[in-house]
């Protein structure tokens, strides 16, 4: 009991403390990108499943479109899968096993991250882990009959609504009930074939979404993948992947996992408690581990394997930790430099304010000055109309700076309904979301167009374009000269009017050169 009141303690002032600090900096990108998509709720999106985008929808419902509304559960997701793997691990092993598992997972840089910013991976690792346990409370009660069957293809269901990688699950629970001969009995019973059709129903709103939309998520998971082009074997690219890897799990903590990993494969053949753990991380890293020998997968898409592969890792070193007075002094080392890896992750200035140089971009590079610079261009905006008395729309050159302008804009001025605030340059190519959203460079129905209004029709197929013959700013990353060529050519003119820069400590964060792009015309098909 005493060590359950510990863990819940320090989950709870984790918890706290990072929910303190959420509103401290501005939004990545990605939390901009999925904040969009839950102000247009749908089956799926272009890369990924609903599940963010549903629940940065209830949070800012609750309190509203801000940094801590978008990330509200993020550390709740964290607590979450914490408090879950400690139980865990102590019906497992026992309660020190889970003490050691909720220290371990806390101390490693990328969950702290991931609990700190709303992705999709907070999500994903805790229905993961949910999901884990569930089945490990079929297996303790085979052959009986349970509903835990039903809960696992649930968790299962909503982990794959929120990242497709945990369908990988199903794999984990075939290879567990397959190579251990007392489970097989269950590819006999309900149980096994009623989780499977709760998940399958999971996949339905994905794959109907996919159908309508031109099968747009498989190409896009082939390419990140690296599998669109040519497919071969790069050892340079897998070494950078375990690289990766290396630095954002902690260098001492991933090598104790791997360690550990290794020191019980054999012996896993002949314990199920550790052939289930072992089964519950290798699909995933071996399906990533197999891609990066053609191209790096980021450290993050495998990270659902190391709950079960860091419970493995805690068996293997625990004799040793508990014993030795040396191994314990490295394994609190371990902790102390992984948290040490942490604090500067999510917040470099950290080390600016003491004088440290950085010189590359580091990760809290990615929450800092988007705030300001869309605030600066907003004024930009203004002064413009003011002088000119047209109304002006937005173009980004990217996904992630139109994601940010249209998250921090105070006037949003959205053009209709389902319009971006900011928009993407006018392509024909479907590189992200926005070409699924109403776009300026398309054609509405004649009666769209307000009667007041002067517009260009082109044909009744096409119908009018709203945006014709308006003028806009576009926004480019600085150090290019020109524009592209699809903002040259469908204006009349682009003509730089301001460049901004936003510094913190000295070092550049925003620099953006800002056009005045007059009398917009459709590019021809």
């Amino acid at each position: 009991m005493k060590i359950e009141r510990a863990v819940w303690l320090f989950v709870l002032a984790l918890t706290v403390v990072r929910l303190a600090l959420l509103g401290t900096t501005d939004l990545q990108f990605d939390e901009a990108h999925y904040w969009m998509w839950s102000q247009r709720l749908a089956p799926a999106y272009y890369s990924k499943g609903p599940g963010v985008a549903f629940a940065i929808r209830a949070s800012t419902m609750l309190f509203g479109a801000s940094e801590f509304g978008v990330r509200f559960f993020s550390p709740l997701l964290g607590a979450g899968s914490s408090l879950l793997l400690f139980y865990f691990a102590r019906r497992l092993f026992d309660a020190r096993a889970g003490l050691w598992a909720v220290i371990g997972l806390n101390a490693t840089p990328i969950f702290n991250i991931g609990n700190f910013v709303m992705t999709i991976d907070p999500l994903s690792l805790f229905f993961w882990i949910a999901a884990m346990f569930s089945f490990w409370l079929v297996v303790e009660r085979s052959p009986r009959f349970t509903w835990h069957w039903l809960w696992t293809g649930v968790l299962i269901g909503l982990g794959l609504l929120s990242k497709y990688t945990n369908a990988l699950e199903l794999i984990s629970i075939v290879a567990v009930l397959a190579l251990i001969p007392k489970l097989r009995i269950e590819f006999r019973r309900p149980g096994f074939y009623l989780m499977l059709v709760i998940v399958i129903g999971a996949c339905i709103p994905p794959i109907v979404w996919n159908q309508q939309h031109a099968w747009i998520t498989l190409a896009h998971l082939e390419s990140r993948g690296g599998i669109d082009q040519h497919v071969g074997v790069r050892p340079l690219e897998f070494l950078a992947f375990l690289g990766e890897h290396l630095l954002v799990y902690s260098p001492l903590i991933f090598l104790a996992i791997a360690i550990g990993v290794i020191g019980l494969w054999k012996r896993s053949w002949q314990q199920p408690r550790r052939l289930f753990l072992m089964w519950f991380g290798l699909p995933v890293f071996a399906f990533y581990a197999i891609l990066s020998l053609n191209k790096a997968a980021a450290p993050n898409w495998d990270a659902l394997a190391f709950p079960s592969f860091g419970l493995l890792a805690i068996a293997f070193w625990r004799e040793r930790v508990e014993t030795s007075y040396l191994w314990r002094v490295l394994a609190g080392c371990a902790i102390a430099f992984g948290v040490l890896m942490t604090v500067p992750a999510l917040d470099s200035d950290i080390l600016r304010s003491v004088d440290i140089p950085i010189n590359r971009r580091d990760p809290a590079d990615g929450m800092r000055g988007w705030k300001s610079a869309t605030r600066a261009l907003e004024s930009v905006r203004h002064e413009l109309e003011a002088q000119t008395g047209d109304r002006l729309f937005l173009i980004a050159d990217g996904r992630d700076r139109a994601s940010e302008i249209s998250f921090y804009l105070r006037d949003k001025r959205v053009e209709g309904p389902g319009h971006p605030p900011c928009y993407l340059v006018e392509s024909q190519a479907i590189e992200n979301q926005f070409s699924f959203w109403p776009r300026y460079d398309e054609f509405v129905p004649a009666s769209a167009a307000s009667a007041g209004e002067q517009q260009q029709t082109d044909t009744e197929e096409k119908g009018v374009n709203l945006f014709t013959g308006r003028d806009a700013l576009y926004v480019q990353e600085a150090g290019r000269t020109t524009p592209p060529h699809n903002i040259r050519a469908a204006f009349g003119s682009a003509d730089r009017v301001v460049s901004i820069e936003v510094r913190r400590f000295g070092k550049v964060m925003r620099a953006w050169d800002v056009f005045l792009c007059r009398k917009y015309r459709t590019l021809p098909l």
